[in-house]
């Protein structure tokens, strides 16, 4: 069955058995990042969730306490298995109380825009929404109407398409803020199904005598429940691709604070939100210095919780890698992200609360990839496609005092990082990336440590 060992008092399996091949190709692409664990059952598992009826006998011995269960030995009372001692049935009632009242559920949607195609695109997107259009890579049947997600994040430029050669082809697509296609689609889909919405899109800002004076972003529109706009981020690091027709943004647009329902309760969550476009977790052109972190340490510094992503990021791979691929992610540009957010490992988190599922001693960073699969024209002298890497994911860094996962950094030492995934999309399906943060993740996986 593999070694089990255990993690956050929870029992995992080990990952030798991984169904999809991920920690083969990790090993073939010689991808520093390993897979610690693949979840099995957790041994507390039947007590905080009763859809689960029975567990490997060999897990027994692990808690003194525990017996199968199963539908025949015991009965389920007010969510909580019979066999639970009436003086600990209050202690995890609290347990439950306390995830679910932190919990958030976040859904992306990675498709395949076609450039210029604004009405076809929503068509497709309003289609992928309501049916789920996958079989995740994780096993899971994503309808947005049954998921009832807190927020829905969509790709860079997801209902334009990206790749635009020059301003004079992507000005019949500007839009002013949440007043075109994009913002209303985001508006709607918004109080339909009753979440916030992240999507986006090319801007036009108008200002002087008459709105003579036009300024143009690459940006990314948040609405709420209602459909009111929260923020609206402009992208600081600009792609060459974005330099023919974008200004840059200022990077303290990106960050700040949204209410969130806690489940069971009227009041609200503040939770510190940063956002970022693609590129911006790269360095400056290219011409910073890779270990300026600039995006990284921007999202520590302003003590963030949760981390929107909104990407069109390109992959090297040719369309026959890609279609091999299909369901399961490209590793290469997963290593990517994660030595993007290196900083992460390295220093101290320092926010007070965080979204559900730590336990004490732990401080978590939720960070949400939204990308888009397919390709689009190129426009070089060889006119090559460019081709989308897919991989969206949701992720969570987990901090926690131990022996350090720093990389070999000063700053490093006695920080044990974990990198939590709930769902993580393949590199050319299409559908809905889900995550609720008060579960158990699906895998966990954290930095390979350097053979001396």
């Amino acid at each position: 069955m593999g070694h089990m060992t255990s993690l956050s008092g929870f029992e995992y399996y080990h990952a030798s058995l991984d169904k999809h091949g991920i920690q083969q190709q990790l090993k073939e692409h010689n991808i520093p990042i390993k897979i610690l664990f693949k979840k099995y059952l957790s041994v507390i598992r039947p007590y905080l969730n009763p859809r689960v009826t029975s567990h490997p006998a060999s897990n027994i011995n692990h808690h003194p306490t525990l017996r199968p269960v199963n539908s025949t030995n015991t009965q389920i009372r007010s969510g909580l298995p019979a066999l639970i001692p009436p003086h600990h049935k209050k202690l995890f009632s609290k347990i439950q109380e306390i995830n679910h009242k932190n919990e958030m559920k976040i859904a992306t949607l990675q498709f395949s825009p076609k450039l210029g195609d604004t009405a076809g695109n929503i068509k497709r997107a309003d289609e992928l929404l309501k049916n789920g259009g996958r079989s995740t890579t994780l096993g899971k049947a994503n309808r947005i109407e049954e998921l009832k997600p807190d927020i829905l994040v969509l790709s860079e430029m997801a209902l334009t398409g990206y790749n635009f050669p020059n301003l004079e082809a992507v000005k019949p697509y500007l839009e002013e803020a949440g007043m075109g296609p994009c913002g209303i689609w985001a508006k709607e889909t918004a109080k339909k199904f009753g979440c916030k919405v992240c999507v986006g899109y090319p801007e036009v800002e108008r200002s002087g005598e008459g709105g003579g004076k036009e300024m143009y972003y690459n940006s990314l529109l948040v609405v709420d429940e209602k459909g009111e706009i929260l923020a609206n981020y402009r992208k600081t690091f600009l792609y060459y691709t974005d330099e023919t027709w974008a200004a840059e943004g200022d990077a303290g647009r990106g960050f700040r604070h949204i209410s969130f329902p806690r489940q069971g309760q009227q009041q609200q969550q503040e939770v510190a939100t940063s956002f970022g476009i693609c590129m911006d977790i790269n360095p400056y052109r290219f011409e910073a210095p890779w270990t300026a972190w600039e995006f990284a340490n921007r999202i520590l510094d302003t003590r963030s919780q949760l981390v929107l992503l909104s990407m069109a990021w390109l992959t090297h791979s040719d369309r026959e890698e890609l279609q091999a691929l299909h369901t399961k992610p490209e590793l290469g540009t997963f290593n990517y992200w994660v030595q993007r957010l290196m900083p992460l490992f390295r220093r101290h988190m320092e926010h007070s609360s965080g979204l559900g599922g730590e336990d004490e001693g732990e401080k978590r960073m939720i960070v949400v990839f939204a990308n888009r699969v397919g390709e689009e024209e190129g426009h070089g002298e060889d006119k090559e496609p460019v081709r989308y890497a897919g991989t969206s994911a949701v992720l969570g860094f987990s901090q926690r005092a131990g022996s350090g996962s720093g990389a070999g950094s000063e700053d490093g030492d006695g920080i044990d990082v974990k990198i939590l995934c709930w769902d993580i999309m393949g590199a050319t399906e299409e559908g809905v990336c889900f995550a609720n943060t008060g579960e158990d993740p699906e895998m966990v996986f954290s930095l390979a440590k350097d053979n001396p």
